[in-house]
């Protein structure tokens, strides 16, 4: 079997995944970073910052939608997806616990009802009275900060997920690290905490969780980047899959683009600058695509 760059497993072939699956990771974490990041808000935040979460709640469930579909569209048979959770002979629910794919898969599918009972309460906390069958996801109260608290803990699950599927696969780069599962949670949730800024400055919210936000961004990009550090590291001798147009890439597109730039923006501009609550989220959510592209792209080029 030739293979062009030294790894520590034998590797099959590549799966042939390509923009379809990079984006489908990218909004998946997206979803989930900015789940969690409107659940610590909703949780710890102070009343006047709950509109803020009600975006970010508002807002996940069309992410997960279009990473679902994303994912849909990537399938050979798209149609067959149900299989995931279906046995296809007797019909009844079928959860593989020793397969990574099958816990994955119903991790995914629970925060989506837990995403899709919060994206309820955020409606029902709308101007007017709430309908019955909302009503009890209203925040603050047991049954909306239990849907919230669990949310949240899925949330971090659904954003780490597929690091840890990637993982578990017999591919180069991919299985030569234990850390891709880490390195996207932290990606993850600095991805929603971008995001969430973005939401707070296109709806022109300056709260208390917006100034938390923009002190929190630098230190989650600097928690990623210890993260990015140590996967490299952990490689070994499989980092040559980098030691080219890949790794340079990584550099300039996630370590300087989506992570130094928004360190001097965000000092040079100073707390809340209009323009920095603009730019230094876009520049981080733009660092965060090319990181997944270069993750999954370089592997399959070997």
């Amino acid at each position: 079997m030739p293979i062009d760059a030294p790894s520590s497993t034998w590797f099959t072939t590549a799966p042939d995944w390509g923009w379809l699956i990079v984006l489908y990771l990218f909004f998946g974490s997206l979803a989930g970073g900015t789940y969690f990041i409107a659940a610590l808000i909703d949780l710890g935040g102070r009343r006047e910052d709950r509109p803020l979460a009600r975006l970010g709640y508002l807002a996940a469930i069309p992410l997960l939608l279009v990473s679902g579909a994303l994912l849909l569209a990537d399938l050979y048979r798209p149609d067959r997806f149900w299989h995931l959770f279906i046995e296809n002979h007797t019909f009844r629910p079928m959860f593989k616990y020793w397969a990574p794919m099958s816990i994955g898969s119903w991790g995914v599918a629970v925060f989506g009802l837990f995403a899709g009972l919060s994206f309820l309460g955020a409606l029902a906390r709308q101007d007017g009275p709430p309908r019955r069958w909302t009503g009890r996801l209203r925040s603050p109260g047991v049954v909306g900060t239990m849907v919230t608290a669990f949310g949240a803990v899925l949330a971090l699950y659904m954003a780490g997920y597929p690091g840890v599927l990637l993982s578990v696969t017999n591919r180069p780069v991919w299985a030569d690290t234990p850390l891709l599962g880490m390195l996207f949670v932290i990606s993850g949730v600095s991805l929603g905490a971008a995001f969430m800024l973005l939401l707070a400055w296109c709806f022109e919210r300056t709260l208390p969780a917006v100034r938390s936000l923009d002190r929190m961004l630098p230190w989650l990009s600097l928690l990623e980047f210890i993260a990015l550090v140590a996967v490299a590291v952990s490689l070994g001798a499989a980092i040559e899959a980098w030691l080219n147009g890949w790794g340079l890439l990584l550099v300039l597109g996630v370590v300087v683009l989506g992570m130094l730039v928004p360190l001097m923006l965000h000092r040079r501009a100073g707390p809340l600058d209009v323009r920095a609550l603009a730019l230094v989220p876009l520049l981080v959510l733009g660092g965060g695509l090319v990181l997944r592209a270069v993750i999954v792209l370089s592997s399959e080029a070997i």
